[in-house]
């Protein structure tokens, strides 16, 4: 596994991945084994006895099973968790001639995350016979050849590997030629015919005769071909090559007709019988991508080359004179990789949206991979500095992308996240690959109120649900956790049933007056009573924000009085005498008030009145435009109005209702006599 080198500055996480690499050192994956052509559903292995797992814990940890380039080769049961195979497999298709055919896997389970190192090892059947490149080939052999001449024959082709491979030559009953078989530097066999007894042209001009292709299945299978001989009239000397074996290297990115190699051969007749034509005897592939030019032995290329497919071919070139003498050598054409290959990133588990507040928690599982080999196969993977999540290396190939810390919603909600994988060929090939993450809301945040004080006014006598003002508060979070409901709790002291006059509307704060108020009935009540104004959300769990209700007389128009809490604490402790003189003053004052008022109401009993508060008159019946003028009949004929206070800020704020002050009206002549001027009495 790739260790990690180092973090830049601005977190950029840079590991080199080396593929097929083992998982861990000293580490060993299970290996399986099935056939090939194995019909699909077939049962592979007990996973959770192998791994070493309680029953039912693969279920329960999310288990599934990962192949290099995202085929499913295997699958789970989904009732039993056996490993079963998920569809026929080719052998020669996934891994040609390479043997042992192994199919590297990971089972990985993910919660919490654990991955376990597999492969599949795919078991050749004989489902191919030897093949030759054509049905019938051309020999041209002098008269005067000698025994013991070797000729070279085309080689069958054997998709199978092993001993279901092409084992041996075999050719029909002749008195001139037998068959042997060779091996190549590679392994594979190829013919040769060699000349047991001499050619008699004038006895028998042709021969025709039949070579066998034999693999070493049960029941072996065979390919043939025929074998066209002729005889020809004396020509001493064959095309003999400079070098019996040509070795070449191609990048795989040549341009077509690119020059890969030229041989050469020469004969020593002369005229026709030393004139030389080349031709390619023998490829590993049908469809060979290269051509030579007959007369100059130039080998071009015809087919674009694919390191990733074919490594190497393998070749023969024949050269051929005019008496139809020939001779052999061997190519070895070696394809160079280049960086032609972006990496690939396989997403294995991706979550797209998760709760904030929560450290630590995995967004992604990919791998990654290149299919290029050597420097180019080399990777570097890493995200946008600005984010704040991590990638970390898991197993092998593999990546896990976590959040740096927790996620607040009300920050950002949604992160757009770009996984950059880039190789360390020339030029640098890069993969990008977008996720976007949404952050989803959790009730973090309680409600608060819009303002830190409301102030509502409304008079007696009121009608019934008379919207007397509203409160209002907000809440950060959103959706259902952002959905507020206000209410009011019960006061303390049952004396004064203050719910039972206001209410408040729970969607939208809005406060009305239940029923038509009384000042005098309320003034019979003492009260320093409290109403609370509760505002919750609809999270889980509700948080919530309330504020006091405090109820208060007012006189008149005049201002709310609250005395604070240390005014209250002074004015206790006072004087009891000054309380005696206070008191003796107002009755005199009220006696003396009320004389005034009853010989004025007789004298003036069709004048209009004016109401006199603190020294400002307010007609009657017309209030200011910003409270709430309200008409009704109650036991008095003056006016009053009840004064709300809501102190958010401090949560806090009272109600007070103030006594009535009369106004004084002086006599009618009083008027007249002061040239229009008003008098008041003391």
């Amino acid at each position: 596994m790739a260790q990690t080198k180092g973090l830049r500055k601005k977190r950029q996480v840079v590991t080199f991945i080396i593929l097929m690499l083992l998982w861990e050192a000293g580490s060993e994956s299970i290996q399986y084994s099935v056939l090939e052509e194995t019909e699909s559903g077939t049962f592979v292995a007990n996973l959770t006895k192998d791994l070493g797992l309680r029953r039912g814990e693969l279920a329960a940890r999310g288990a599934r099973v990962v192949f290099k380039g995202n085929r499913q080769h295997l699958q789970l049961d989904p009732q039993t968790y056996d490993l079963l195979l998920n569809e026929k497999l080719d052998r020669e298709e996934l891994c040609g001639a390479t043997e042992p055919c192994l199919l590297p896997f990971q089972v990985l389970l993910e919660n919490p995350l654990q991955f376990f190192q597999a492969a599949l090892q795919v078991g050749d059947i004989n489902d191919h016979a030897p093949e030759f490149p054509a049905r019938d080939m051309l020999l041209k052999i002098s008269e005067i050849t000698a025994p013991g001449k070797i000729f070279p024959l085309k080689m069958a082709q054997d998709l199978d590997v092993g001993s279901n491979s092409l084992q041996s030559y075999t050719i029909s009953s002749n008195s001139h030629f037998r068959v042997l078989t060779r091996n190549r530097s590679d392994g594979r066999k190829f013919p040769v015919l060699v000349l047991d007894k001499a050619l008699d042209r004038e006895e028998q001009p042709e021969l025709r005769l039949t070579l066998t292709a034999l693999d070493g299945g049960s029941p072996p299978r065979s390919g043939t071909i025929e074998i066209q001989i002729w005889v020809l009239d004396s020509n001493d000397n064959a095309p003999e090559f400079a070098q019996e074996l040509y070795e070449a290297q191609v990048p795989e990115n040549s341009s077509l007709g690119s020059l890969v190699i030229t041989v050469s051969a020469r004969d020593l007749d002369a005229g026709s019988f030393g004139e030389v034509s080349y031709a390619l005897l023998q490829t590993d592939d049908v469809d060979q991508p290269f051509e030579i030019n007959a007369i100059t032995g130039e080998i071009r290329l015809r087919k674009t080359l694919d390191f990733e497919e074919f490594q190497s071919y393998h070749m023969d070139v024949e050269a051929t004179d005019g008496g139809g003498l020939s001779g052999k050598c061997s190519i070895v054409i070696k394809v160079l990789d280049v960086n032609d290959n972006a990496p690939e990133l396989a997403m294995s588990s991706l979550s797209s949206a998760i709760p904030e507040n929560l450290p630590e928690t995995i967004v992604a599982v990919f791998s990654v991979s290149d299919a290029d080999s050597g420097h180019n196969q080399q990777v570097i993977c890493s995200i946008d500095d600005n984010l704040p999540f991590l990638l970390r290396p898991s197993a092998e190939n593999f990546y896990t992308l976590v959040t740096e810390g927790a996620l607040d919603r009300e920050s950002q909600a949604e992160y757009n996240i770009t996984i950059t994988v880039t190789d360390m060929g020339t030029p640098r090939l890069k993969t990008q690959h977008n996720i976007t993450l949404l952050v989803s809301d959790v009730n973090d945040n309680a409600p608060a109120f819009t303002q830190t004080s409301y102030t509502l006014f409304l008079r007696e006598n009121n009608s019934p649900a008379l919207h007397i003002g509203s409160v209002s508060a907000t809440d950060r979070d959103a959706g259902a956790n952002a959905q507020l409901t206000y209410s009011l709790l019960p006061p303390h002291d049952p004396q004064l049933p203050l719910a039972s006059l206001v209410s408040i509307n729970a969607d939208n704060g809005h406060l009305f007056a239940l029923r038509a108020l009384d000042f005098e009935a309320l003034q019979a009540f003492e009260f320093r009573h409290r109403l609370l104004v509760l505002v919750k959300d609809n999270g889980e769990p509700a948080l919530s924000a309330s504020v006091t209700l405090h109820v208060l007389l007012v006189d008149g128009f005049s201002q709310p009085y609250l005395p604070l809490p240390e005014v209250a604490a002074d004015q206790a402790q006072a004087d009891p005498l000054t309380v005696y003189l206070v008191i003796a003053l107002a009755s005199v004052s009220s006696l003396f008030l009320f004389s005034v008022l009853a010989f004025i109401a007789v004298r003036l009993c069709r004048r209009s009145r004016a109401a006199w508060v603190g020294g400002c008159s307010v007609p009657e019946g017309h209030l200011p435009g910003h409270l709430v003028d309200v008409s009704g009949t109650g036991t008095l004929s003056q006016s009053y109005q009840y004064e709300v206070c809501l102190m958010g800020g401090t949560r806090a704020s009272e109600f007070k209702f103030l006594k009535p002050i009369l106004p004084n009206f002086p006599p009618q002549e009083t008027w007249e006599g002061n040239e229009g001027k008003p008098y008041f009495s003391e």
